[in-house]
């Protein structure tokens, strides 16, 4: 919303310049995002929430301008010269569909000269991004922007028998809008009609049968109130979004319409000319009473944590519209603890129905800065949610091993979804949802965390690490079922090139390895070959716990069909594991914990360079090691790969590095080589393992 500055002045006494009064309503809550100097003056740009339809013209926004001065607001009284004809013997009005259309006023101009608008009115409606087309068009634009309701302007002499009727359209109703376009019509919208045809779509546009021409003279000007929803509705379903259904979708003033339309009957004769017929055709079927609202020095102290004057409280609700009433028994007492005001809600401040509302109204106005930071004392003791120890302990290692926790929307496309959805799981769809690629919950945190990389990667982010701890969503039998999960993604490099480094690309063994250091917490990892559709086949692995039992997840390369889908030329690898099963095991294995006493004695370590089939993995060899439960053994870690060279086809070496560590004394050189044939025996029985020469 574009807000000319010598126009608020005409609301309200405004004594700061334009800088510092667009400073001090964006302390107040509503936002200006910039200042732009046109021809008619200073142009403020009012970023406006849903919730403040009010604020779409300059005296809404001249009323938040008051309260930040605490000065009063004129509110204008228009007084057009009426004839003695009146307009209800000339004009009928009918709602047929009052669901639809909760107010409807029509004003009779005869005689009026259609021709170019004053300059001065011109140029506000430039500056504010509206073009002229006329006198009588600008007239109702004019008024719009400054009282913040719609009006249209009907040829009185094209319309059929001279009558409104506000109805539901016919299935398969045709009519032309004013920029040209035939529109098809649906029983949902609403409609205004003559006596023959329809000939505005109802708070969205005008029809071109009806519209105001340089050969029309006499006028029906229409201010109505349609419902929110339905503009809204009917906005989306024609692909047509006005200055009208803007403000009617979010629910413009109903008591407005009469006082706009006087306010554009005077105007268009001022500039136009023509004659007012007397009064005005108001069908108003269902006026509400206004909602009394109570405000007590009690519950601001409560909610805010510290008090505000009488006089500022007072000030700041006058100005809003609130017309706040003293009406505690001790008015000779300011300040008074007990005090309270009976206030009465605007018309066009529906947002505000609850006395917390009003808090926030004077505490905006008041100053947040004002308020001590101050925490609401609990009512009942805080515990934390289950699980909430494992997942940090997790958080804190991805942390350690240089991932970045991401926080994801969980909304995704249902057939970006589906390619990483669990067999058997129901997608969770959204009833209504925001846009056709938001249309489900996610049913596996790997489709947003490839969004996230993609999002990252597109971006000019090479080396990437990230996480998130989120729930996943689906129907299986019937029943919504929510899963929480931790899911990781990695792209580039696991290591860039330096002085005495070369740079090396992340693969397999570094996703493995981070999900080792990760799952230590939780007892300790297993992992065997194989992996869902969405994995690369060959680079894919299943992860369970030591101690658990069944798969917690899994892990590998994306596969290139589905990177494809994002567009992605990079690798990416991921992980996905089920946080249940996780929090349990860091559980059980935070419970198993002893303390041990730090070791007196050397450690020794012994290398085994082995030739192994390729079928034989590190697990398996770490296993067969494990099986001769020599308690001097501490460790064993992979060192090296090599395949090629001298090492046969269909074979590799594998470095194996064991440390040997005993509690009891140092070990000797026998000892040590009695551990060490041991180990090459059984790694030579069980796996056909040899050990390399040279």
């Amino acid at each position: 919303m574009k807000v000319l500055y010598a126009w608020l002045k005409e609301f309200v006494d405004v004594t700061l310049a334009p800088q510092e009064l667009a400073s001090r309503l964006s302390m107040s809550g509503v936002a200006i995002e910039g200042i732009e100097e046109t021809p008619a003056g200073p142009v403020l740009d009012a970023e406006i929430t849903t919730n403040r339809p009010d604020l779409l013209g300059h005296l809404g926004v001249a009323r938040e301008a008051a309260a930040v001065l605490r000065a009063p607001v004129r509110t204008p009284e228009p007084a057009p010269r009426e004839a003695a004809e009146r307009a209800d013997a000339v004009a009928r009005v009918e709602i047929a569909a009052p669901e639809l259309c909760g107010r409807f006023t029509a004003r009779v101009l005869r005689g009026v000269k259609i021709g170019p608008s004053p300059d001065w009115l011109r140029q506000r409606l430039e500056a504010l991004g509206q073009t002229s087309i006329n006198n009588v068009v600008d007239a109702t634009n004019y008024v719009m922007f400054e009282l913040g309701h719609a009006l249209h302007a009907f040829d009185l002499d094209t319309l059929a028998e001279q009558r409104i009727v506000v109805r539901r359209a016919n299935p398969g109703e045709k009519m032309r809008t004013l920029d040209g376009i035939e529109r098809t019509l649906t029983r949902e919208m609403c409609m205004v009609a003559d006596a023959r045809r329809a000939i505005s779509v109802g708070g969205v546009m005008g029809g071109a049968e009806t519209e105001i021409t340089s050969a029309s003279r006499n006028l029906l000007l229409e201010c109505a109130w349609f419902d929110p929803i339905s503009v809204r509705h009917t906005s989306k379903a024609l692909g047509l979004r006005t200055e009208a259904s803007i403000r009617f979708e979010r629910r413009a003033d109903p008591e407005m319409a009469e006082r706009a339309s006087r306010r554009c009957a005077q105007l268009i004769q001022e500039i136009a000319g023509g004659e007012v017929l007397a009064g005005v055709v108001d069908v108003y079927p269902s006026r509400q009473p206004a909602a009394e609202i109570e405000l007590t020095r009690r519950e601001l102290l409560r909610v805010m944590g510290a008090d505000v004057p009488d006089g500022e409280i007072e000030a700041i609700l006058r100005a809003l519209g609130f017309a706040p009433q003293r009406e505690d028994g001790n008015r000779a007492s300011r300040d008074s603890l007990m005090a309270a005001w009976r206030c009465t809600q605007p018309s066009w401040r529906h947002d505000v129905a609850r006395e917390v509302d009003l808090i926030e109204e004077v505490a905006r106005h008041y100053g947040f800065d004002k308020f001590p930071p101050k925490l609401p004392a609990a009512r009942q003791a805080a515990r934390r949610m289950p699980h909430a120890d494992a997942e940090d302990a997790l958080r804190e290692r991805l942390l350690a091993l240089g991932y970045h926790e991401t926080v994801s929307v969980p909304f995704m496309d249902e057939s970006l979804d589906a390619l990483f959805r669990p067999e058997g799981a129901e997608p969770a769809r959204i009833g209504n949802p925001l846009a056709e690629d938001a249309a489900v919950l996610r049913g596996s945190g790997s489709g947003t965390m490839v969004r996230a990389l993609e999002w990252n990667l597109n971006r000019g982010q090479r080396n990437l690490r990230l996480f998130e701890i989120g729930r996943v969503y689906g129907f299986r039998g019937g029943q919504p079922v929510e899963t929480p999960v931790l899911s990781l993604g990695a792209a580039g490099q696991a290591r860039v090139k330096g002085v005495y480094d070369s740079a090396r690309a992340f693969g397999l063994e570094d996703l493995k390895g981070d999900l080792e250091v990760l799952l230590e917490a939780c007892g300790g990892m297993q992992a065997t070959a194989g992996g869902p559709a969405w994995l690369q086949a060959g680079r894919a692995m299943t992860v369970a716990l030591e101690a658990g039992k069944g798969a917690v997840g899994t892990a590998g390369q994306l596969a290139r069909r589905v990177a494809e889908r994002f567009k992605l030329k990079h690798d990416v690898w991921l992980a996905e594991l089920h946080v249940e099963p996780l929090a349990l095991g860091f559980e059980a294995h935070r419970a198993a914990r002893k303390f041990t006493p730090l070791p007196r004695f050397p450690a020794v370590e012994r290398d085994f360079s082995l030739v192994l089939d390729d079928a034989v993995t590190f697990d398996r060899v770490a296993a067969a090691i494990r099986a001769l439960r020599v308690p001097e053994i501490e460790r064993i870690e992979a060192v090296d790969l090599f395949r090629g060279g001298a090492i046969p086809k269909g074979k590799h070496s594998l470095l194996v590095r064991v440390t040997l560590q005993s509690r009891e004394a140092t070990l000797t050189d026998a000892q040590t080589a009695d551990v060490a044939g041991r180990i090459v025996a059984a790694l030579e029985r069980e796996l056909g393992a040899a050990l390399r020469a040279g």
